[in-house]
């Protein structure tokens, strides 16, 4: 990364990265793989002429943002307030300028996809206005920020590069009494658990609200509870003052077994790896248990009292499920687990298997890459570990430079008549080589893949490709898909002692049929 700064900076950032001068937006370097703009309020004792000053630094920062390529991430920090003396409650000047120079980067980001925005504040609220700046430090090497302050804003800053990159948890697993609510199902009744009201129901209530504000954002939310199921049932549909009932729920084990147990049976039904779970429970001989028998899943400590609830929320959002942008899939993705829930149902009912994939109505739909997709292609490319090829991560940013270099990038939407799966699969074709190949883990098993991959293949040679390569690079999660190319017709010509594997395809010779319980459509 390239950073724009006009303070002394390089301690905050890792290693790798290099400086403009102070103040200094005359040199734009192109071969940067993204571009940070850290420009911090100067020091001065004339309101108006620091007023002026951080106006200005807005035409400097859209002079950068409009020579960079759109097809590289830009990352800008809003601008904070470490230090200010104003001799009157009523001089607003510098307030004013910092809030426009704010909106401004909000405005240009809604524009530039390429350009994503960080909150400086949420860092340095954590600190009271004494420890933000050491003086000692601005006067001996210019530092607008304390030194000390270095590690943990490096650590929150590699968060926020994540969130940038879609990287989050998937499911939240509930534990039920004195977690969602307080007190105990089994002993206190539907009526007698509290909930809402005074404190403490009030604090679980809370929680509630805003569970079910994290599943709006694409949060599977699961429960695992030592109880029986039916009085859960019969809890979730007659006490009125309950947020969260069983239709926000992705899928549930309710029973006496060990909650270990519980959570891999979790895992296989909702098709995702353990380590994308996050459990929740009050008990601390639970959480021990899940740490020590399944150490991929990420434990956090609950709070002691239920007026902590609020700040623990807050922690489970920041360390796990924090995005820097959600896409429509998100917003749906209960209800696509659910929509799975219901085919397996459905499934059980028939006994060939074929029938029961004709019965499906599945629909899929192959198109190009474009401004309202390109955000879901690259998430999928950072959280799609089972069924990928080669596993490589790209943003946004990423996939519209590739498209801009000529790489062909298609994307795979499936639905069928249980619901909408929206887009779940990608292929990128880079020259003569398929760079990517992945799908969602939620649309496997129906043969979707090879219909995919066979009916881009077909589009290229109608195009007047005749030959393709390919590759295999394993992982510790993707072995299912080791032999994969070959049962789709590619030969593999070579593999290297780490297991990559090496394709070539000649499609003037291949086969590209496909079954005919699939409705396809390609744009």
């Amino acid at each position: 990364m390239f950073v724009f700064r006009n303070h002394t900076i390089e301690p905050f950032f890792p290693n790798g990265c290099s400086f403009s001068g102070y103040d200094d937006v005359s040199i734009i370097p192109e071969n940067e793989d993204a571009y940070v703009w850290f420009y911090q309020a100067p020091i001065k004792f004339d309101n108006g002429l620091l007023a002026e000053e951080i106006n200005a630094m807005q035409q400097k920062f859209q002079l950068v943002l409009g020579k960079v390529s759109p097809n590289k991430t830009v990352i800008a920090f809003t601008m904070d307030l470490p230090y200010l003396v104003s001799s009157t409650n009523s001089d607003f000047r510098v307030k004013n300028a910092i809030a426009k120079y704010n909106e401004m980067l909000v405005v240009a980001a809604s524009v530039r996809s390429n350009l994503k925005v960080v909150d400086v504040s949420e860092f340095t609220r954590q600190y009271p206005a004494s420890e933000l700046l050491d003086w000692k430090f601005y006067f001996l090497s210019q530092m607008g920020l304390n030194p000390r302050l270095a590690k943990p804003f490096q650590e929150w800053f590699a968060k926020k590069l994540e969130q940038i990159a879609l990287k989050r948890k998937k499911c939240l697993v509930l534990d039920l009494d004195n977690t969602l609510w307080g007190g105990i199902l089994g002993e206190d009744g539907i009526d007698g658990i509290k909930i809402g009201g005074d404190y403490p129901g009030k604090a679980f209530l809370y929680f509630q609200e805003a569970l079910l504000e994290l599943s709006k954002s694409g949060i599977i939310l699961a429960v695992c509870s030592k109880n029986n199921e039916k009085d859960v049932f019969e809890l979730w549909e007659k006490n009125p003052f309950l947020v969260l009932k069983k239709e926000h729920f992705a899928a549930w084990r309710i029973n006496w077994q060990d909650k270990a147990t519980n959570i891999k049976e979790l895992a296989e039904e909702l098709n995702l790896g353990l380590d994308s779970f996050v459990f929740v429970d009050d008990n601390p001989t639970e959480r021990e248990l899940i740490r020590q028998m399944l150490p991929m899943v990420s434990v956090p400590e609950f709070p002691s009292q239920p007026y902590e609830l609020p700040v623990f929320f807050g922690s489970l959002v920041e360390d796990y499920f924090k995005v820097y942008a959600i896409t429509d899939e998100d917003r749906n993705k209960t209800e696509q687990y659910r929509a799975n829930a219901n085919r397996a149902q459905a499934q059980r009912s028939f006994t060939d298997y074929h029938d029961f994939l004709r019965s499906l109505n599945i629909q899929l739909t192959i198109e190009a890459a474009n401004e309202f997709n390109i955000q879901r292609i690259a998430q999928m490319t950072q959280k799609t570990n089972q069924f990928n090829l080669t596993t490589k991560r790209y943003t946004d940013a990423d996939i519209k430079a590739m498209i801009q270099q000529g790489c062909k990038v298609f994307c795979l939407a499936v639905a069928d008549k249980f619901g909408d799966g929206g887009i779940t699969g990608c292929m990128i074709v880079n020259g003569t080589e398929i760079e990517t190949f992945l799908l969602s883990c939620r649309i496997l098993g129906k043969g979707i893949e090879f219909a995919f991959l066979k009916k881009v293949l077909q589009k290229l040679k109608n195009e007047g490709q005749t030959k393709l390569k390919a590759k295999y690079i394993p992982t510790a999660k993707n072995a299912q898909v080791r032999d994969f190319y070959e049962k789709c017709g590619l030969s593999c010509v070579s593999e290297d002692k780490l297991g990559t594997k090496f394709y070539s395809a000649d499609l003037r010779t291949m086969d590209f049929e496909i079954e005919d319980i699939y409705h396809m459509e390609i744009k």
